[in-house]
């Protein structure tokens, strides 16, 4: 059989195991297994060792234990919590505020943990039932807090540009400073989308009554801030700036983020052995799910193209009318569509490969097309049917929360994702000017 038909096979394959339920790591590797040895044979893997190898010896890597260490801590010990009630009362009586300092905490949880799943979770138990209580409209409500949540996605230290690095080659600092102004630009088009539903649907998103705001004077609350707020905002702008100003490599940086979230939670008198021990379980947990569908990539990667599919994947785009902007839109809206079906690490991990050589070759700034497909891949978080924020916040909601309700909030939010894309597109300079002012292009 053609080798290139084979190709298609395995990949149709993967992704119907995927579907099926087969956990990620052994759906790759047994497809990639499978078709390796049926197409070519056993002699094919002996380049797996050494790969395998280098994944594990890979330096850049070891910043993901640390990020997602630092960013579970903060979780666990609670200080989210805090951050939000002190936020949302400092935004008094104006309507919209609850949800403003929803996103506003998004901003911070998703700059130090970059984990969707726990950032949502968290989210929607601390904050859904204090917007249902202050009657705040349900679908309101979950879009907001699925936004917010999925801002991890795009705002570095994220877990999908550490990895988006080592798949295209691109070293972590300038993909960390390009996504930064992306990120916040996003963040602030959903503050403005809150904004403009407070001035035209106010009962949507009512304001915090006033024996509420009472409970704190202004100076109690101000006080609260620089206690609860601005110690993680700092250490986040420590990590950040030391990365993006060069005076720290990203696993430094991360070591350094770990050890400032331990003495932040300390000085807060939230440490404890219970909670050290749930964050290093999870960190282990996340990390070597990760790592796994690393190794498993590999697989899949040497019997793709030991049955020629990085030369379909380049007759696929050579097809492809426009250029360098068609094969760009075809591959954003391939990315976007997926979306609504896998997870993004998937998608990073089958698609990216098979197509960035493509782009490579056509001389395409991978800086910026990183930015593009990381925006992109944080939509597949609240895309239905199979968003995972969606899944996340239905999980720990209040039972009175329809699918429905949560599907029809993260609709202005997705529109919203896609015009930011659209305009990080046509305007590159979002995103490469910081990168630029700094000397890393």
């Amino acid at each position: 059989m053609d080798p290139q038909i084979l190709a298609i096979m395995m990949v149709v394959s993967l992704f119907t195991l995927i579907l099926l339920g087969v956990p990620v790591a052994f759906a790759i590797a047994g497809a990639g297994l499978l078709f390796g040895v049926i197409g070519v044979d056993l002699n094919l893997f002996n380049l797996l060792p050494s790969r395998i190898f280098g994944v594990l010896t890979n330096y850049t890597l070891l910043a993901i234990p640390l990020f997602v260490f630092m960013g579970i801590l903060l979780e666990k010990s609670r200080l989210a919590e805090k951050m939000l009630d002190v936020l949302g009362l400092l935004s008094g009586k104006k309507p919209g505020g609850m949800a403003i300092a929803i996103i506003v905490v998004g901003i911070l949880m998703g700059a130090s943990t970059g984990i969707v799943g726990a950032t949502v979770v968290t989210l929607t138990m601390i904050a859904l039932p204090t917007l249902l209580k202050r009657n705040y409209s349900h679908s309101v409500s979950c879009g907001t807090i699925c936004a917010s949540g999925t801002l991890g996605q795009i705002l570095p230290p994220s877990l999908v540009l550490i990895l988006l690095a080592d798949i295209s080659g691109e070293a972590i600092g300038p993909l960390f400073a390009a996504a930064l102004m992306p990120g916040l630009l996003l963040a602030t088009c959903y503050i403005i989308y809150i904004i403009l539903l407070s001035k035209f649907a106010p009962h949507h998103v009512p304001p915090i009554d006033e024996e509420e705001r009472n409970t704190y004077s202004k100076k109690e609350l101000w006080i609260e801030f620089f206690k609860s707020v601005a110690p993680p905002f700092l250490l986040i702008f420590a990590v950040l700036g030391s990365i993006i100003g060069g005076l720290a490599a990203p696993t430094e940086a991360a070591s350094m983020g770990a050890i400032g979230a331990l003495i932040i939670v300390f000085l807060s008198k939230r440490l404890s052995l219970e909670i050290l021990k749930e964050t290093l379980y999870e960190t282990m947990k996340v990390t070597g799910m990760i790592m796994f569908v690393l190794i498993a990539s590999q697989v899949f990667g040497l019997s793709f193209r030991g049955l020629d599919g990085d030369y379909l994947v380049e007759d696929l785009f050579d097809a492809i009318p426009g250029g360098m902007w068609g094969a760009i839109l075809f591959m954003m809206l391939v990315l976007f569509i997926l979306g609504f079906f896998l997870e993004w690490i998937e998608i990073s991990y089958i698609v990216l490969p098979l197509v960035l050589p493509v782009f490579h070759a056509l001389d395409v700034n991978m800086i910026w097309l990183g930015i593009l497909i990381a925006l992109n891949l944080q939509s597949s978080f609240l895309t239905p049917p199979f968003g995972w924020s969606l899944f996340f916040l239905k999980g720990v909601a209040p039972k009175e929360i329809k699918t429905m309700e949560i599907y029809k909030g993260v609709i202005p939010f997705i529109a919203i994702q896609i015009i930011v894309i659209a305009l990080v597109m046509i305007f590159p300079e979002i995103a490469l000017w910081l990168p630029k002012a700094i000397g890393w292009m």
